[in-house]
């Protein structure tokens, strides 16, 4: 891209990071990709948990369950790749190495065209024994999980690109472009999903098949828009079809930070496959309870996640342009967005607890009951993710992958886990025995990790 830049999306995906306002940089960074995740994925999301509701009988267990354990554990690869990519292309945006940058993007995607691959045979080949293992006992909620399940790994393609596409062009500095894709995939995937669920306007009516297929085309549709920018020259990432054959030494140094990132996530998703299982043996209501508190919590996670991601592309473009100060300034002011926005929201889903279970459980009480008890403890894990996320997206910025990845998992496989099993299976406290399990585990991985990042800073000052 040459010449200055004339329309306010060439100016914002063209801005220099490295000097300028610290704080409208982390307002360009930051400010589409929350409205995204609050206004698209919240659409989604909230969409998605009030089709179900009122599909078949045991379709937000159905679904809740696979997209909590199953999808959530494939995708855990995705994000290692996708935090991989942003850093990477960031730190060679701020030494100004356009063409590394590039070389990054285009290895990331041949890594992504063969995870996508293995998706879609999980999908056809071991639908049935995955969902039996780990989504469901009750024989009802199995039969619905099923399809959806094989529907979902065969589409999963299309979010596996979308997710990769905005990490690299988030390490870009290119935030609008994900937001704008982000904005139209989820009203056409809640969209879909009416037409095809429910058999509206002439479409047929698949139930929670038409789920599935309504979140793939979304995904499709946001994978359209993010390669229009990337290949069709309006970012500073530039992609041709050249850069996507392997390239041993770039797809090597690419993996070789993915992993980490993605075992460190593997850790909150061990204990939500952990406890959605536990939940299943104590019953339906207990894991549509369940359900509904991580629906709440992943929603809040999606507007928590952009400001930490804009504080990461800030942390390491400062990094490679040589300005540590900067990088040090940019992790404050991301905790005091952070606290800004999610101390309300966790005050206002702790406040109405009750008629937002109640909302997403009409004719399941016991369900309604139980989730608004975990919304309690819900609220103060929200709180704590103001805190969280920038910590370890910070401490990954930095080049620090292992101490994050180390915490979580001690902390999943020391304190959540067997605490929230001990305190379900042998104490009266049942389900409430896992809240806390979560809610330990939070607390724990949240001090750590802050006390970390507090002596890297000091350290290097």
């Amino acid at each position: 891209m040459t010449g200055a830049p004339q329309t306010l999306l060439a100016r914002l995906r063209e801005r220099d990071h490295t000097h300028g306002s610290l704080l409208i940089s982390i307002l360009v960074l930051a400010l589409p990709a929350l409205l995204a995740s609050a206004v698209g994925n919240g659409v989604f999301h909230l969409g998605d948990l009030y089709f179900l509701a009122r599909l078949e009988d045991g379709a937000v267990a159905a679904a809740g369950a696979t997209n909590a354990t199953l999808r959530q554990g494939f995708f855990l690869m995705v994000m290692g790749l996708s935090t991989a990519a942003q850093l990477r292309v960031a730190r060679a945006i701020g030494r100004g190495d356009r063409a590394g940058a590039e070389r990054a993007a285009g290895q990331t995607f041949v890594a992504a065209f063969a995870l996508t691959a293995v998706a879609a045979l999980a999908g056809v080949l071991f639908a049935r024994p995955l969902a039996a293992q780990v989504v469901a006992a009750d024989p009802r909620v199995l039969e619905l999980a099923i399809p959806y399940l094989r529907l979902t790994f065969l589409l999963l393609g299309a979010n596996i690109l979308f997710q990769l596409g905005s990490g690299v062009l988030t390490g870009a500095g290119d935030a609008a472009t994900p937001f704008l894709a982000m904005l139209v995939s989820s009203f056409a995937a809640v969209a879909a999903q009416w037409l095809l669920a429910f058999g509206e306007l002439g479409a047929p009516r698949l139930g929670i098949s038409g789920m599935a297929l309504g979140s793939g085309v979304g995904a499709a549709v946001g994978v359209v828009m993010l390669a229009w920018a990337l290949f069709a020259g309006h970012s500073r990432v530039h992609l041709r079809a050249q850069q996507l054959w392997p390239d041993r030494e770039e797809l090597a140094a690419v993996l070789g930070v993915a992993w980490q990132p993605a075992l460190h996530l593997t850790a909150r998703t061990l204990v939500g496959i952990f406890f959605m299982a536990l939940a299943g043996k104590l019953g339906s209501d207990a894991q549509a309870a369940y359900t509904i508190g991580l629906r709440f919590e992943m929603l809040v996670g999606m507007i928590a996640f952009p400001v930490a991601n804009a504080c990461a592309t800030l942390v390491a473009q400062n990094l490679g342009a040589g300005r540590p100060e900067r990088a040090r300034a940019a992790v404050c002011a991301a905790f005091v967005i952070e606290a800004a926005v999610l101390f309300p929201i966790a005050a206002l889903v702790f406040a109405f607890r009750e008629p937002l279970a109640a909302s997403f459980a009409p004719n399941a009480p016991e369900t309604a009951r139980l989730g608004a008890e975990y919304l309690g403890y819900s609220a103060i894990v929200m709180a704590l993710y103001a805190v969280y996320f920038v910590s370890f997206r910070a401490l990954q910025a930095h080049g620090d992958m292992q101490t994050p990845m180390k915490i979580s998992l001690g902390m999943a496989l020391l304190v959540g886990v067997p605490l929230g099993w001990g305190l379900a299976l042998w104490t009266p406290l049942g389900p409430t025995g896992i809240w806390i399990g979560t809610l330990a585990y939070t607390a724990g991985n949240t001090g750590l990790t802050a006390a970390w990042l507090w002596r890297t800073h000091r350290q290097a000052a």
